[in-house]
């Protein structure tokens, strides 16, 4: 994000007359490209990870990523009139280059597509896949401004490798220790991932739990909850751990530690978010080294 707002136009008179090219980029864009792609890549992973068939695998990676892109997408459309207060230019929606409109048909359009494409997976998975990006939504729609704006991402990451498990054919269930690392990566994620806009989000009325914490408590909190996740997936699957995921559970922990440090010392970085995402593959990693033992009770 720029440290001084850009001149932004308040309104997109020329949106409209954009190429079908140019709108599929600025939604792409405005989709949250990194965390989509992260999320759904991760989900697919697991899926694999576990040995499911290359169907369910596919399935998977249609219903996370269409569900990724709903909450991306409702979030900037929801934010249009916030963000353009505050100048994100790194904002399609701020710049012209997509209409609130626009953004509202995508969202609505893809959570259709991903409860449609989670039918085949089963009552339960469709079930709770459709609880996580209901949170997603929830958290855009009024969470994201109260002290439980941690809780959102708390539930919908621990929702979302259930629904890896159970989607998977038979009638497993995930074991108690998986929806606990993903929750605690959703909440490390959230923290880490609001430090850079405290202020701009306090400035138009946002005040979630990070924002009550101020900035030092998130910084730290941050990769500490980031770290106990990595703990939980090491030493959650049943038997002492094996080398490699304990070795790369090492390695995460030292990425969140770096996040929460670039977190203090920078105070508009981006980067304690991305060493996030990066700690959450590493989660997965690790997992999947592991061959995912313990993960379907």
């Amino acid at each position: 994000m720029p440290d001084a707002p850009a001149t932004v136009p308040a309104h997109e008179p020329h949106a409209g007359r954009r190429s079908p090219a140019a709108t599929v980029v600025a939604l792409a864009h405005a989709c949250h490209l990194g965390p989509t792609v992260v999320v759904t890549t991760l989900c697919t992973a697991l899926a694999l990870g576990l040995g499911a068939p290359a169907g369910t695998v596919l399935l998977v990676l249609g219903v996370v990523l269409t569900g990724q892109l709903s909450i991306g997408w409702s979030n900037d459309w929801l934010d249009a009139a916030r963000d353009r207060a505050v100048g994100r230019a790194d904002k399609p929606v701020v710049t012209g280059a997509v209409t609130p409109r626009t953004l509202r048909d995508a969202a609505l359009a893809a959570v259709a597509a991903s409860v449609l494409l989670s039918l085949p997976t089963g009552a339960a998975a469709a079930a709770t896949h459709l609880g996580a990006v209901a949170m997603g939504w929830a958290y855009n729609v009024r969470l994201k401004s109260t002290a439980a704006s941690w809780l959102p991402y708390a539930v919908a990451f621990a929702l979302l490798p259930a629904f890896v498990v159970l989607a998977l054919p038979g009638d497993g269930r995930p074991a108690a220790w998986l929806p606990a690392v993903g929750a605690l990566l959703g909440v490390g994620a959230h923290l880490a991932n609001v430090l850079p806009d405290l202020e701009d989000d306090a400035a138009t009325g946002v005040r979630g739990l990070p924002h009550r914490l101020g900035r030092r408590a998130t910084g730290a909190l941050a990769p500490a909850v980031l770290a106990l996740a990595v703990v939980v997936a090491v030493l959650g699957p049943p038997g002492a751990p094996r080398a490699v995921p304990a070795a790369v559970g090492v390695v995460a922990v030292l990425t969140g530690a770096v996040a929460g440090v670039v977190g203090l010392r920078r105070e508009r970085s981006r980067l304690p978010f991305t060493l996030a995402m990066v700690v959450a593959v590493l989660c997965v990693v690790a997992l999947v080294t592991s061959g995912a033992r313990g993960a379907v009770a």
